[in-house]
């Protein structure tokens, strides 16, 4: 049984669309490829497990639409996975119809072809997991795999279908997928998050094309680059506006162990000569587990051969912590602030209080780390004094030294999300067009006007154009890497301004 890991062509003149590994959607001018670390452990389980698998990313590989349905219909899968996301999913519900209308019969010899028009399609993210029942009321798909844990989903239910010989076997799939039968949508029950992530074995790298991601990405000072997963997803897993809580919520936080994750990291840096890594866990695990591997870095040499970044929370570790991942050789550290307005941050639980903000970024830095901060502007309930303060904010941390880039976005309640109920809740929703929800614009009823905030989005990103902030940099530079990476920055904050430009 032949399955395909797809992200099909979604071409627009929007840019180019971050789809993979996101927590956020938006389409980029000039495009960053994020590895997908979930849907390469699907991949490599699937193979290891018997079957023959097809990695399938046209957007990185900057396929038009018409070469890649082609290419499909030529590799003959039997199965089709894609990842979807709110602002993109009515996209696939149509990619779906042309992919059963190209092929409309069954490709491979198989029992399952008394039961499904070939090939079957199965899709999966946060946006299904959250209204799973609607894509398979408007589309054509067969199954819809909810939670974060679809690469444990994902084999169990292609070992299921390899195997059955009647709809009632569907019965042995895992938890958390939806299907039809007999024109009544069915479901597996609630999806659950107890795999043993020890048990993943490393990700085939050499399958999942992992050089596709390897250079085009804005947080890679040193390339080739990759990126790697030491939990899921992130221990605190309570912000109100983070579509990924509906994947990972806070209390089923899992990591894989120190040692293995250190022998992983050892893997990229032999085998693959990868120079940067950054974990993308929703936050980094801390305590005795960071501790353990930052000393592991060490003592293995890992910290002399490649660099390491991650995600961190606000107030998370002590000064003594925050250089011993120096020590361990981080570089980029993304903290996410979201906004400085104390009510506002109450609003999205996230748990800090905004004077351990300024605190928590010095420290990083005394450290000898990058800072990176994440920020939102377009809130309904903040006025434009309110989106000024955390302009302001980003303005002085930038003039201060205190972070390196920052990264804004516009705000988006995501299905699924604590943020989208209470603004349906509310009535601020302006449209429930979820191609609308791709960041060009703000979908709810604000004090702050939708030019005003695609302005503030553009002035967050230029808040670093300052000649204190551009004398450090400069007189920082130490060798040709620092001189590229200025350079590209320059060019990604160019790109980003145009972004967030009103669309015609």
């Amino acid at each position: 049984m032949k399955i395909s890991i797809s992200y099909p062509p979604l071409e627009s003149k929007k840019g180019t669309p971050l789809l993979s590994q996101n927590r956020q959607f938006q389409w980029f001018k000039d495009p960053t490829y994020i590895y997908p670390v979930v849907p390469a452990y699907a991949a490599t389980l699937l193979k290891e497990n018997g079957f023959d698998v097809f990695w399938d990313d046209a957007i990185a590989e900057s396929l038009t639409y018409d070469k890649w349905l082609l290419r499909l219909k030529n590799e003959k899968p039997d199965i089709i996975v894609f990842e979807t996301k709110t602002p993109v999913v009515k996209r696939h519900w149509q990619i779906i119809s042309d992919i059963k209308k190209i092929f409309g019969q069954p490709v491979n010899e198989d029992k399952l072809k008394n039961y499904y028009n070939f090939p079957v399609v199965i899709l999966m993210g946060d946006h299904v997991t959250a209204m799973p029942e609607e894509s398979l009321i408007n589309s054509k798909v067969d199954f819809i795999i909810t939670g974060g844990d679809y690469d444990f989903s994902l084999l169990g239910l292609c070992n299921t279908l390899k195997k059955m010989s009647s709809l009632d076997d569907l019965k042995n799939i895992p938890p958390g997928i939806y299907y039809r039968k007999g024109g009544e949508i069915m479901n597996s029950g609630k999806f659950e998050l107890d795999n043993d992530l020890n048990k993943l074995p490393y990700i085939d790298r050499n399958l999942t094309n992992w050089k596709l991601y390897a250079y085009k990405n804005g947080n890679f000072k040193h390339t080739p680059g990759t990126y790697v997963m030491a939990g899921r997803d992130c221990w605190y897993g309570r912000c109100s506006f983070c579509s990924w809580t509906t994947l990972y919520p806070g209390k089923n936080f899992r990591t894989v162990d120190v040692s293995k994750y250190l022998d992983e990291i050892g893997i990229l840096i032999e085998k693959f000569k990868v120079k940067e890594i950054f974990d993308d866990t929703g936050c980094f695990p801390i305590g005795n587990w960071l501790n353990e591997f930052c000393k592991g870095m060490i003592e293995r040499g890992y910290n002399k051969k490649v660099t390491m970044g991650c995600n961190m929370r606000v107030g998370a570790l002590s000064q003594q912590e925050w250089s011993l991942l120096k020590q361990a050789n981080f570089r980029m550290i993304l903290i996410g602030l979201e906004s400085i307005v104390p009510s506002t941050l109450k609003r999205l639980n996230k748990g800090i209080n905004v004077s351990d903000i300024e605190h928590t970024l010095k420290m990083a830095k005394f450290a000898g780390l990058e800072p990176q901060l994440t920020t939102m502007i377009g809130y309904p309930w903040e006025t434009i004094d309110d989106a000024a303060m955390t302009i302001n904010f980003a303005k002085k941390m930038f003039k201060k030294g205190h972070i390196d880039t920052l990264q804004a976005t516009i705000v988006v309640p995501y299905p699924g999300t604590p943020l989208f109920d209470e603004a349906r809740n509310n009535g601020w929703l302006l449209t429930e067009d979820w191609n609308r929800y791709d960041m060009k614009e703000s979908v709810w009823r604000s004090p702050v006007t939708n030019e005003d905030v695609l302005k503030f989005a553009q002035d967050l990103y230029t808040s670093a154009l300052n000649p204190f902030f551009i004398f450090k940099k400069i007189v920082s530079i130490r060798n040709i890497d620092d001189i590229k990476f200025i350079f590209k920055a320059g060019k990604k904050v160019a790109s980003h301004f145009m972004d967030f430009k009103k669309e015609k």
